[in-house]
């Protein structure tokens, strides 16, 4: 406890002379995530300077979403913000207390631009949500509002799947006795699915990997292309990327135990193929991919009982 007395939660909005959309953008949900902080600030210091004006609506900033993970400069300060984020009465991990914070503050505005990056090579890509939908696992209806954002974030690539290929996973974690709070399907709600839940529109953008230094550029164009978009600044509207490649999640594999290896160095939408050995567990047995398509997220330091990567496949959906 004496190491969150040094901490603080900030938040810098800045709102037009007439009324629009409410925007939040956010940096480091994970701590060692740290492209978003840089661009975030960088344009706080252009709006303070005179140099952008946000005409209407409000834009509020948040650089650093999870100050303890930031301080400690890891992805988690007690556990991933990115998961069962929902305010609580009985906050007990640090997380717990920036839900507390964060969750009405995203409940107060309309559209969210998540932005983070990964942990091995690969371009930079925006994570949608799903389609327009009545079901009970994430039901949505502003799907075309959310796609155009994301169209004119400035990168090409385009990923959706996210909750329910998460359910699927959730599934398995049950059947191997997984503890209650990750065999739940909620623990895959992070900031862009609570934002949906209060009836907003959110995208993640995945800038670069950790130390890209090209990673805050991406950040910082897509926060300009958003605040244009969204009309809360007179810049011209950004065009929409058309030379699109579109992804669908369908299943995450967990690294069960410390010993658990990858058979190469994987990066982000390295394409595999069906019957390929992706890795193998500790006791030897291969880990072969079950259909030709792509590795997504693959991350070499995950904790046992935790995601280890991602397979995706072509997606009509952009």
């Amino acid at each position: 406890m004496s190491e969150f007395k040094s901490l603080h939660f900030k938040s810098v909005s800045f709102t037009g002379l007439t009324s629009g959309p409410r925007l939040i953008v956010l940096g480091a949900v994970h701590g060692n995530e740290t492209c978003g902080t840089q661009a975030i600030r960088r344009v706080i210091g252009e709006i303070e300077s005179g140099q952008l004006l946000v005409e209407t609506g409000c834009v509020t900033f948040v650089p650093i979403t999870n100050p303890l993970a930031y301080v400690r400069h890891q992805r988690m300060g007690d556990r991933n913000l990115n998961r069962n984020l929902v305010p609580t009465d009985d906050p007990v991990e640090f997380e717990d207390r920036i839900a507390n914070w964060l969750c009405p503050l995203l409940a107060n505005h309309d559209a969210l631009l998540d932005l983070h990056s990964f942990h091995t090579a690969g371009q930079p890509f925006a994570m949608l949500g799903p389609e327009n939908n009545t079901g009970s696992l994430e039901a949505f209806s502003r799907s075309a509002e959310e796609t155009a954002l994301a169209l004119r974030l400035g990168v090409r690539r385009f990923v959706d799947g996210w909750l329910d290929t998460y359910a699927t996973g959730v599934a398995r974690r049950l059947a191997a006795g997984a503890s209650a709070r990750e065999a739940n399907v909620h623990y895959g709600v992070g900031t862009t699915e609570f934002m949906r839940a209060q009836g907003g529109i959110a995208v993640t953008l995945e800038c670069g990997q950790h130390d890209d230094p090209a990673a805050p550029a991406v950040a910082y164009r897509a926060i300009l292309n958003t605040l244009a978009h969204l009309r809360l600044t007179s810049a011209s509207a950004p065009e929409e990327v058309t030379d699109t490649e579109a992804l669908r999640l369908y299943d995450v594999i967990d690294r069960v135990h410390a010993d658990d290896r990858f058979a190469r160095a994987w990066s982000s939408f390295d394409p595999v193929s069906e019957g390929e050995t992706i890795g193998q567990r500790h006791n030897g047995t291969p880990v072969i991919a079950d259909s030709t398509g792509y590795i997504v997220f693959p991350n070499p330091n995950a904790q046992p009982g935790q995601e280890w990567f991602y397979l995706a496949k072509p997606s009509r959906r952009v």
